[in-house]
């Protein structure tokens, strides 16, 4: 795999855009550059989850922005990373597309867990080492992480759907604060933490630690009042607590370390932060200078060092689901050795092939009966540490049509189906044909032509004729390709 010099992270946030570059030095990163706009894409989103026409207009501004940095940089080298408001919206396919336009990259979204875990992986880096578990809390704009974890391995991760933005434009439209506004804020917080309370509570952790701009805020604000010595603290939050009741409105806050830009988000993300020391008990929170940019980078760091946490994920998937290992690399090995014949080579593509080889029969843990929907519905909706869901669907889909009639599959039956992906569909239901009797076909050499929409598999003299099953399978195989328009013939 190749290296790069320079990596760089885009972390597309419910309430801030930020774009870090970092130079590498072995398994070290040096910052060199750093950006951060607010936009406040959750602002933007309405009662129908509808991302509005003005933020995502600022947005597209704020991306070209960045584009004009990440210019030049190799595109195996950045990473763009979007989270709540592009979970949660329903155009959100429409924007990334323009999005994707004006930043020039790929933008993957990710589900709440995985964002916590590479909001750990970015603090947890920053911290000196120590033998204590530490619970990290990220208030964002749309959500809130919150992860226990040791060292740089975290141990549990939640999303709770609670940020800055949403709940400032929930409790306190406009801006006016009031003792009632505040309560309901807070009664509202600590409702959402209540169920995973039991997990994350004060005997799970020996320290607690805030990353990102509401974190950061509250500790500015509570130190240089001198209502905390540091960090934050529940005493230096009740001072606040009174502060922002009295001003009665956001515009009348003119507390020493409030900026003017956190101004109109800062009584959600106090009420959350409340919320959160008065389930989870906490007393005082420490605060990071880091957060899920530089977890971005070192996660893609990680990939170029062997230590991708995809391939970490899958052999964990492997294991828990009893699949098959043997079964699993002799498909995975015919898969390939049909890539070899096709002369395609695409690095990408390759490592899906081989994940979705190695898991294709996940969902036999479930049942044997349809057990390639049950392998995609796993694929798609489980928990993955290290995959974006687009990388998800796109495992998914290669389960899904491992077998059976590809009409069936939305994407086949309208053609939308990308050439490299139905290039790797059909290698890998080529591959679980010659290896159905679960043993080693003896498949010494294969060849394979391959025009516009047409596609040949030439297999040894004779190796048919001792194989009558084979044969009916790879005829109902051309039939189900025909199907959808692509033109497969063998012998």
């Amino acid at each position: 795999m190749k290296t790069y010099d320079t990596l760089a992270a885009v972390d597309l946030g419910s309430n801030s855009f930020r774009l870090e570059v970092a130079r590498v030095a072995g398994d070290q990163l040096y910052p060199l550059d750093s950006l951060k706009e607010t936009v406040r894409l959750a602002g933007g989103l309405s009662d129908d989850k509808i991302l509005d026409e003005a933020t995502q207009a600022h947005a597209l501004a704020c991306l070209n922005r960045f584009g004009e940095r990440l210019s030049g940089l190799s595109a195996e080298a950045v990473r763009c990373i979007g989270t709540s408001t592009l979970r949660v919206a329903r155009n959100a396919e429409a924007f990334i597309r323009k999005a994707e336009a004006a930043l020039g990259h790929p933008i993957e979204i990710v589900a709440g867990r995985e964002e916590a875990r590479l909001i750990y992986l970015g603090v947890a880096h920053s911290l000196p080492a120590s033998p204590d578990r530490r619970l990290v809390v990220d208030i964002g704009g749309g959500s809130t992480e919150i992860i226990i974890g040791h060292g740089l391995r975290p141990h549990e991760r939640e999303s709770l759907h609670m940020g800055c933005v949403n709940y400032s434009m929930r409790f306190f439209a406009g801006g006016a604060i009031d003792k009632a506004a505040l309560k309901a804020a807070e009664t509202a917080a600590r409702a959402e933490v209540e169920r995973v309370a039991r997990a994350f509570s004060r005997g799970n952790w020996q320290q607690a630690v805030g990353s990102s701009g509401t974190a950061r805020a509250l500790r500015e604000i509570l130190e240089q009042n001198g209502w905390s010595a540091r960090g934050i603290t529940a005493d230096g939050l009740a001072r606040l607590r009174g502060q922002l009741a009295k001003a009665g409105h956001v515009d009348s806050l003119g507390l020493p370390g409030l900026s003017r830009d956190r101004r109109p988000v800062i009584a959600g993300g106090f009420a959350i932060m409340a919320g959160l020391f008065a389930e989870l008990g906490i007393e005082q929170m420490d605060v990071a200078e880091t957060a899920m940019r530089e977890g971005i980078l070192y996660d893609l760091l990680g990939r170029f060092h062997q230590q991708d946490m995809r391939e970490a994920t899958v052999d964990e998937f492997m294991r828990r689901s009893h699949i098959d290992i043997q079964q699993a690399l002799r498909v995975r090995h015919m898969a390939f050795k049909l890539l070899a014949a096709c002369g395609s080579r695409d690095e990408n593509d390759e490592r899906f092939l081989d994940w979705a080889a190695r898991l294709h029969e996940i969902g036999l843990s479930v049942s044997h009966g349809g057990y390639h929907r049950h392998s995609g519905y796993i694929l798609e909706n489980a928990d993955m540490p290290g995959f974006s869901r687009t990388e998800q669907a796109r495992l998914a889909l290669l389960a899904r049509a491992q077998r059976g009639a590809l009409t069936k599959l939305p994407a086949f039956a309208a053609g939308t189906v990308p050439g490299a992906d139905r290039l790797l569909v059909w290698l890998l239901r080529q591959a679980v044909i010659l290896c159905r009797s679960r043993a080693e076909p003896h498949l010494s050499e294969v060849k394979v032509e391959s025009g516009n929409r047409r596609i040949r598999l030439i297999l040894p003299e004779g190796w048919l004729e001792r194989r009558p099953l084979t044969r009916r399978a790879l005829e109902e195989e051309a039939a189900h390709w025909h199907a959808v328009g692509l033109k497969y013939a063998f012998g």
